[in-house]
């Protein structure tokens, strides 16, 4: 199990999140090499269903990274995913994957070091709970 490198998915927010992502790489500030980023307009544009299908395709753990609350460029698209978060969830418990391999981050564009963080607290809490259960039940079937 030490050896299990987790795949995490960060949908990022262009204007915050993806913004303080390029700051930390700028900053030469390490973070692991196994979190994936998927740049959106606004988090608000993801959906509960893109969220359960990047487990279903393989991931481990999934963050949404958006824009500090009250700073939505889109006003209130970081809200909306809050909700979406939280709902999809609920929905990995009932389905037995595990609510706690997906969260929800707000952060500005200034933010590269807790971006960084970010990443790293996620890959560590996904590499204690070991692989997704999804991906045991793509391979027994």
């Amino acid at each position: 199990m030490e050896d299990f490198e987790p795949l995490v998915i960060a949908f990022c927010c262009h204007y915050c999140a993806y913004t303080a992502a390029d700051l930390a790489g700028t900053m030469r500030l390490q973070y692991p090499s196994n979190v994936r980023i998927i740049r959106l307009p606004c988090t608000g544009k993801v959906d509960v269903r893109h969220l359960l299908e990047t487990f279903e395709k393989g991931a481990d753990g999934v963050y949404v990274a958006g824009c500090l609350e009250g700073d939505c460029h889109f006003l209130n698209g970081n809200f909306r995913a809050k909700k979406r978060v939280a709902y999809a969830k609920k929905i990995l418990e009932e389905v037995g994957i595990g609510g706690d391999r997906l969260e929800m981050y707000n952060m500005s564009a200034a933010m590269g070091p807790r971006f960084a963080e970010v990443a790293r607290e996620m890959t560590e809490k996904i590499r204690k709970l070991g692989p997704s259960p999804a991906k045991k039940a793509a391979h027994s079937s």
